[in-house]
């Protein structure tokens, strides 16, 4: 089914998103069909959704109530994951976004699937990667969110060198580079033709479905993936009758 036909269920918890990813996480979500349902979850009766109570009409969403009875537990995990099933069950979507960190969520992505729903997340670069690996395809908001704020302002003068803060940065479930780059090789290297090359169109796919939440933005580099790596010395790309290929670049023996 063509990205653009896909109905589309969204839903956000919004005690564990904040609301400043509102724009992006609508921009994202339409890129993979029509919205049929916007519903955001939580306990609406308190202040820690303020600012969320500001976003609801702007972007046409439904807020759902969740009453709160235990302490320590988010809440709204309850509700969301109940009407997932019940929207599931009215066959009137083809798909979910899930916008959430938390890994409790992971099994019904899980389940989601098994009914053969398309599911893509969105979250912090905090998410479990269990949560990650379960759906389709994964965005990192927070770095969607540096990327567009780099973008817009203008470079900033030097300042005095800050102190390290490793120590008080999040865990984050972002694969490292290095470890995208060599399965990238694995993939190439299981679906090359006799000269080398691979269909651009294979290997992305299936570097997709090993890595959810592969983007190059996550990088730093806020560009198309074939981009990214046609500019990486290990890769070589070219296209040829607007399909694209790609290879692994044959290094040269020294002396």
């Amino acid at each position: 089914m063509m990205p653009e036909n896909r109905n589309i269920a969204l839903l956000i918890d919004a005690e564990n998103i904040s609301s400043k990813y509102i724009e992006m996480i609508i921009d994202e979500a339409n890129k993979y069909g029509k919205i049929n349902y916007r519903r955001v979850y939580g306990d609406w009766t308190t202040n820690q959704l303020s600012e969320w109570k500001k976003k609801i009409n702007d972007y046409a969403l439904t807020p759902i109530q969740q009453n709160t009875y235990t302490t320590g537990k988010n809440v709204s995990d309850f509700t969301l994951i109940i009407d997932a099933m019940d929207i599931l069950y009215t066959g009137k979507v083809d798909g979910f976004c899930l916008v959430t960190s938390d890994s409790d969520f992971t099994k019904l992505v899980t389940r989601l699937r098994e009914d053969d729903m398309f599911v893509f997340g969105m979250g912090e670069s905090k998410t479990p990667i269990s949560l990650v690996n379960a759906c389709e395809a994964f965005s990192y908001l927070d770095k969607m969110l540096a990327k567009e704020k780099k973008n817009q302002k203008p470079p900033k003068k030097e300042k005095e060198k800050e102190k390290p803060r490793d120590k008080e940065k999040p865990e984050s479930s972002i694969t490292p580079l290095e470890r995208i780059e060599k399965e990238l090789k694995n993939i190439i290297k299981s679906n090359e033709e006799a000269n080398g090359w691979a269909y651009w169109s294979v290997v992305a796919d299936l570097l997709q479905k090993k890595f959810p939440g592969f983007h190059p933005r996550n990088y730093g580099h806020d560009v198309r993936p074939i981009t990214f790596f046609k500019k990486h010395d290990d890769f070589s790309v070219k296209i040829e009758n607007k399909v694209a290929y790609i290879k692994i670049k044959q290094k040269r023996k020294k002396g």
